[in-house]
């Protein structure tokens, strides 16, 4: 056999060095470089199965029905529950809460009286603070059961022992199996320890929920594998500064990935917020210069989004742009925009727009409101405080057609918004709710007239409006 010239190769890509480099030279991943051996080629001849192949209508599907989680945003982001089996690595920066939801959880399942006791597993903390942390946020249950471990084996006779009917392990990074060479979080011992739960899971029926850290750039930490070796991959995000936290299924087998569930990140832990609409707006029923409200997407859910502008005269050369919440290219294309083609000019001006709540709001249908903000705030006009608009600005200053219109509407009218100025393309067929007067726009010159009309000049007793612009109540 001759010798292996390349015996070191990246974990992640496959790529191949004589030498052993801190840093992969092809995906430019740091610690994935491990030295491979080089077996050689074997046969592998046929065994009988241990199992009989049956027609799929045959197969039982009960087993692995979704079991609801008693936490319904993250039953929603499931896709209705936890799935028995299944292994949910949870990821996230931190101090964003995830060992506070995931012992949430953890209680929540131990009240619901499930086939048996639940078990939260910590390898960061010791028992005694985490049980503070469980009396602060009100998750003493009788049936959570709690140990503080490192070493794979013991956590796996753990699981033997108490036969829980959901385990909790935070986190992945910290458990080591003394039969691997390295140290906890290094490339080979996540890669034995994820291996050694799921094999745990999948034998058992047993739900896990992994907790795992992040890279410096966002990036779940360890291998890829990691990943891939789960069923469901969930990011917990959100700002250090604000309370709203968000989960975002990121890989999901028995699900959907277009799913967002928002808490509120509270003293007293972690609290869903099935409507999160008090966050993000401010003023409700008040007409402040300078905003105007939008309804943006998180995957399929809508969310209310208040964009508030300032224009302000520049002493500087380079007068300011600040962002906050919002994509800075397509404010500054926006900006671009209303300067060319409606007349705006913000040139000699600071500019300064922001979101309300903490929320981020990157998708192109926020251009419109942004556009109506900006333009309200330069004339010391007030966008009336019960009109939303959404909808993608062009160069050319065509407001153009964005997706789930209906979906939108419906939301807005829920939250007692009357009036909504939407883009004429792609709203054709759509179902305008009761109570709610739509304004049908082709570009931003007329989506900014429609807020300029006078109270007076909008007829009364019409359901849709397609022509009749919105009126500015100027402050």
């Amino acid at each position: 056999m001759s010798k292996n010239r390349n015996p070191f190769a990246c974990t992640e890509c496959g790529w191949t060095t004589a030498k052993w480099v801190g840093r992969c030279g092809e995906c430019q991943a740091w610690g994935t470089v491990v030295e491979q051996g080089a077996p050689p080629l074997a046969v592998v001849r046929s065994s009988p199965p241990t199992t009989t192949a049956v027609r799929i209508a045959d197969v039982p599907a009960e087993a692995s029905r979704a079991r609801p989680t008693g936490v319904g945003e993250l039953d929603r982001v499931l896709g209705g529950g936890i799935v028995p089996g299944s292994v949910v690595l949870l990821a996230g920066e931190p101090g964003v809460g995830k060992s506070t939801l995931a012992l949430d959880v953890a209680a929540r399942a131990a009240r619901t009286g499930a086939a048996g006791p639940v078990l939260y597993l910590s390898g960061e903390e010791s028992a005694s603070q985490v049980r503070l942390r469980a009396e602060r946020i009100g998750a003493l249950a009788d049936e959570l059961l709690l140990a503080a471990e490192n070493d794979l084996g013991r956590v796996l006779g753990h699981i033997e022992a108490a036969d829980p009917s959901l385990v909790v392990v935070d986190s992945v990074q910290t458990l080591a199996s003394e039969h691997v060479e390295g140290s906890a979080g290094g490339v080979a011992q996540v890669r034995a320890v994820a291996a050694g739960l799921i094999q745990a899971a999948k034998a058992r029926g047993l739900p896990v929920i992994l907790i795992g850290h992040v890279t410096k750039d966002g990036a779940i930490a360890g291998p890829r594998v990691l990943e891939h070796l789960v069923d469901v991959v969930c990011q917990f995000e959100g700002e250090r500064h604000s309370r709203l936290r968000m989960l975002r299924a990121v890989k999901n087998r028995y699900g959907s990935t277009d799913e967002v569930g928002c808490f509120d990140l509270t003293d007293r832990g972690i609290i869903e917020l099935p409507d999160p609409s008090g966050l993000f707006l401010e003023s409700a029923g008040r007409d402040i210069p300078g905003t105007c409200v939008g309804i943006s997407l998180e995957g399929r859910r809508p969310m209310p989004t208040q964009v508030q502008a300032l224009v302000a005269p520049s002493a500087l050369g380079s007068p300011r742009r600040t962002n906050s919440g919002l994509d800075s290219a397509r404010i500054a294309m926006t900006l671009a925009v209303l300067q060319a083609r409606a007349g705006v000019s913000v040139a000699n001006a600071d500019v300064y727009v922001s979101t309300v709540g903490g929320a981020k709001a990157t998708e192109p249908a926020m251009d419109l409101p942004i556009a109506l903000a900006v333009a309200a705030a330069a004339a010391g006009e007030a966008v009336d405080s019960a009109t939303v608009a959404f909808g993608e600005v062009g160069l050319s200053g065509q407001v153009r057609a964005t997706a789930g219109i209906d979906r939108r509407l419906a939301e807005a009218a829920r939250l007692g918004f009357t009036r909504a100025i939407i883009p004429r393309r792609g709203s054709e067929e759509v179902r305008v709710p009761e109570g709610m007067r739509v304004v049908r726009v082709d570009n931003v010159l007329a989506a900014i007239a429609a807020g300029h009309t006078p109270p007076g000049h909008r007829p009364a007793g019409h359901n849709t409006e397609t022509t009749v612009p919105l009126h500015v109540v100027r402050p």
